[in-house]
C-alpha cells in the first residue's frame, strides 16, 4: 500500500484542486491522484481564462448558481491566492434584429440570475469602450473578467499542499475496490487506501463514476481550437468580445484578451471521434480567421504566435437529451463517495463554490474537526519584469540570479526559473516551469530559452536530457546529443 488517507480526490484540475484546498481546512489526511505530470495540463488549462458572469445559463441550474457565486467572490479569492485577475467586463455583440432579440432574452435571464449592471450599448458607446471591435450594438456585462487559469489552478494546489495535502502525479486510477471501511484504488504508480473518494476526474469522470457504483453516464467530448496572438494585438483589445450566442447559450468564435496582454481567438468547436487529442488542424485556420475578423476587424494572421486545442467534457441528460447540469451526487449504494460529472464551463468560475458543496456533503455524514493554523493565502513567484527599478535592484542584491535574463521575450530571470523548478508540487516538466513563469510564452515560443530551461532542470534534478519531458508522460524532447 502506497498511502492510507481519509480522502482521496481523483483529478488535479481546477475543480479537484479547489476541493483539495477546501478540505484542507479540516484535520484530515488528503491525497490527490492526477494522471498527468502536473496540475492544469488538460481541460483546466486549455480554455479562454474567462471569469463568467452567469448570464448564459438557465435560472436555478447548479452551474448557474455556482457561476454567479464564484464570480461575486473572485476579487477576494484572487487577492488571497495572488492570482492575476482583471474585472474587465465583456461585450456580447450583435449585427441583426434577430441578434438583438436574443440578447434581450439573455439580458432578462441574466437579471433573473442576479447578474448586475447589464445594459445595451449602441455603436457610439461601443467605440467609447473599445473602438477596435466589430458589431452594430452590444450587451455589456460588467461583472465578467479575465484570469490566468494556469496560475489559479497552481495556486489552489500549492495552497492545499501548504495545508497538508499530498499530490501524486502520473497516477491514473485503473480500478476501485469497495472494502470494509473504505476503498482501495489501484493506479499505474501504486495502491491507495481511503475512507472517502471524490471523483473530480474531468474528461474521465464518467469512467470513474461507473467504478464507484454511480452508474453509467453517456459522455461526449467537445474539442475546440484556438489562436494565440502576440501582445501587439492585445493593445487594441481591452475586454472579451463574444458573438450573440445560440438559444442554449453556446458561443462561436470569440476574442478574449489575457491578463498578460495576449489575445485568444476561438474556439472552433466540433465533436471528435476516437482518443483525446490536442493536435491542431489546418481545417480550423479558415473559420478562426473569418469569424475572428467579424468581431476584431484588425485581426492579422502575422500576429498569430501559436495555436492550441482544448477538449471539454459533455454529458447528455438521459431525460432531456440536452447537456446535463453540474452534478454533485452521493448515494447509499456508494457510501463515502462524492461523484462529480458534467463539470464543464463555467467550471473555472464555479470551482470553489463546487468545492464547498463537496466538503458540505462529506461533513454532513462525517463531522471533521477544523485544521489548526489553516492558511488560505498563497504567494506566486515574484515576476522580475513587473517590479519597479528599486525592487529589481533589491532582488539582484539579494540573489544574483535575478540579474540574468533567460527568457528575453517575457523578461524571465534565472532566479524565477529556479523557483519554478523547485515548485511545492514537485512537478518536473518544461511546461511546469513555463506556466509558473511565462518563460517560453513570448513571440519566439521558447526558441531562445527552452534549451536553457532544460539545462537548469538537469542541474536541479540531476536528469539526463533523454529524461526531460515537455508536459505529458511520453512527451520526451531528446533522444541523445548531436555533438559534445
Amino acid at each position: 500500500m502506497d498511502g492510507e488517507y481519509d480522502v482521496v480526490i481523483i483529478g488535479g484540475g481546477v475543480v479537484g484542486s479547489a476541493v483539495a484546498r477546501e478540505l484542507s481546512r479540516y484535520r484530515t489526511r488528503i491525497a490527490v491522484l492526477e494522471k498527468e505530470l502536473d496540475v492544469c495540463m488538460a481541460t483546466s488549462g486549455r480554455n479562454t481564462g474567462l471569469l463568467h458572469s452567469g448570464i448564459l445559463n438557465a435560472p436555478g441550474l447548479l452551474r448557474t448558481v455556482c457561476c454567479v457565486e464564484g464570480n461575486r467572490e473572485f476579487d477576494q479569492v484572487a487577492e488571497e491566492l495572488d492570482v492575476p485577475f482583471k474585472r474587465t467586463g465583456k461585450m456580447i455583440v450583435g449585427f441583426t434584429r434577430e441578434d438583438r432579440n436574443k440578447l434581450t432574452c439573455f439580458q432578462r435571464q441574466g437579471k433573473e440570475n442576479g447578474v448586475p449592471g447589464l445594459k445595451f450599448l449602441d455603436r457610439t458607446q461601443m467605440d467609447e469602450v473599445n473602438p477596435a471591435i466589430g458589431g452594430s450594438f452590444a450587451l455589456y456585462v460588467p461583472s465578467a473578467g479575465i484570469l490566468d487559469p494556469f496560475l489559479y489552478t497552481i495556486a489552489l494546489a500549492e495552497n492545499a499542499v501548504a495545508n497538508g495535502v499530498r499530490y501524486y502525479f502520473d497516477s491514473e486510477v485503473l480500478s476501485i475496490a469497495r472494502e470494509s471501511g473504505g476503498y482501495t484504488l489501484r493506479t499505474g504508480g501504486g495502491r491507495f487506501r481511503t475512507r472517502w473518494v471524490v471523483n473530480c476526474a474531468g474528461l474521465s469522470a464518467c469512467r470513474i463514476s461507473e467504478m464507484l457504483g454511480f452508474g453509467h453516464y453517456n459522455p461526449h467530448r467537445l474539442r475546440g481550437e484556438y489562436f494565440l496572438l502576440d501582445k501587439l494585438a492585445g493593445k487594441k483589445v481591452t475586454l472579451p468580445i463574444y458573438p450573440t450566442p445560440g438559444e442554449n447559450g453556446e458561443f462561436g468564435v470569440h476574442v478574449t484578451p489575457t491578463v498578460d496582454g495576449n489575445v485568444l481567438i476561438g474556439p472552433v468547436n466540433y465533436y471528435p471521434d476516437g482518443e483525446i487529442s490536442y493536435a491542431t488542424t489546418r481545417e480550423a485556420v479558415g473559420p478562426l480567421m473569418e469569424n475572428g475578423k467579424e468581431l476584431y476587424p484588425q485581426l492579422d494572421r502575422r500576429n498569430v504566435i501559436r495555436s492550441y486545442a482544448g477538449v471539454f467534457p459533455r454529458v447528455e441528460d438521459p431525460e432531456t437529451g440536452k447537456e446535463l447540469d453540474f452534478r454533485i451526487e452521493t448515494k447509499e449504494e456508494a457510501p463515502c463517495a462524492v461523484n462529480l460529472v458534467s463539470i464543464t464551463s463555467p467550471g473555472l468560475t464555479g470551482a470553489l463554490p463546487i468545492a464547498r458543496r463537496v466538503a458540505a456533503a462529506i461533513v454532513e455524514k462525517e463531522p471533521l474537526p477544523p485544521r489548526p493554523g489553516f492558511d488560505p493565502r498563497h504567494k506566486r513567484i515574484v515576476r522580475f519584469a513587473e517590479c519597479t527599478a528599486e525592487e529589481q535592484e533589491r532582488l539582484i542584491a539579494a540573489n544574483a540570479d535575478y540579474g540574468e535574463l533567460v527568457c528575453r521575450c517575457e523578461h524571465v530571470t534565472k532566479a524565477e526559473l529556479r523557483k519554478a523548478i523547485r515548485n511545492p508540487l514537485h512537478a518536473v516538466t518544461v511546461n511546469s516551469v513555463k506556466y509558473r513563469t511565462r518563460a517560453g510564452m513570448g513571440r519566439c515560443q521558447g526558441g531562445y530559452c527552452e534549451s536553457r530551461i532544460v539545462e537548469l532542470m538537469q542541474e536541479e534534478y540531476g536528469l539526463r536530457p533523454e529524461e526531460i519531458r515537455l508536459f505529458s508522460k511520453n512527451s520526451y524532447l531528446f533522444t541523445g546529443k548531436v555533438k559534445n
